[in-house]
């Protein structure tokens, strides 16, 4: 085992998403040693780089898998997860995600691929400001905390997203394939929260035509 993988385990930070701010309270000496012992580890593999200053420890050390909805928020601090991978999340979908995808804070979206982590993808939606977190929980998996859209948070952040005009519930139950059963645990509350989050006049008409359908007026 190399000597860094030692140190991290006997820090307690085996099951850690470790920070370059970490490794440097863990390693004494120079920026050039630190920089030497994280490569020999990553070259073993006992270390992986997940993007630069972060990293995990390989599995076989781990006492649980890591999570990617965890790691997608180490990716991308103040994000949650959203969209269809929320959706599958919470049962409301049928088929698997490939990518975990997140709503993030901010302008800018993006898209990251690690050969042995997945595929994540971040994307900015127009929101009103104090919003960003409605309909939004914490969850805890493996002892590792993620926050994931509540499932109308998460359908209505993929209408934003796709620039969606209402096409009818057929849309929803059909193109989506959610059940009419997860469409009717949907609140007025949820639809009257919903309708303050968004600045598009075309969500609030989204979000009126849904409650209209769902007998929710």
């Amino acid at each position: 085992m190399h000597s860094l993988t030692t140190k991290i385990i006997d820090q307690g930070l085996t099951n850690r998403i470790i920070s370059n701010s970490q490794l440097v309270r863990l390693i004494d000496g120079s920026n050039q040693r630190r920089y030497g012992l994280v490569n020999r580890a990553a070259k073993t593999g006992e270390l992986l780089r997940l993007q630069r200053g972060l990293y995990v420890l390989n599995d076989r050390f781990r006492d649980y898998h890591c999570h990617p909805f965890a790691l997608a928020q180490a990716l991308a601090p103040g994000s949650y997860i959203s969209f269809e991978t929320a959706l599958a999340f919470h049962g409301w979908i049928p088929e698997a995600v490939q990518t975990t995808a997140s709503v993030v804070p901010g302008r800018k979206s993006k898209r990251y691929e690690h050969d042995k982590m997945g595929v994540f993808s971040f994307h900015s939606l127009a929101t009103q400001q104090g919003s960003f977190l409605e309909l939004v929980s914490r969850h805890q998996i493996d002892g590792q905390t993620m926050l994931v859209a509540n499932p109308c948070r998460a359908l209505m952040d993929l209408i934003c997203m796709r620039k969606l005009h209402w096409q009818g519930i057929g849309w929803l139950t059909q193109g989506l394939r959610i059940d009419q059963d997860s469409l009717r645990t949907i609140t007025p509350n949820d639809i009257s929260t919903l309708a303050f989050v968004y600045k598009h006049k075309r969500l609030k008409s989204f979000l009126s035509s849904l409650a209209q359908d769902l007998d929710l007026d």
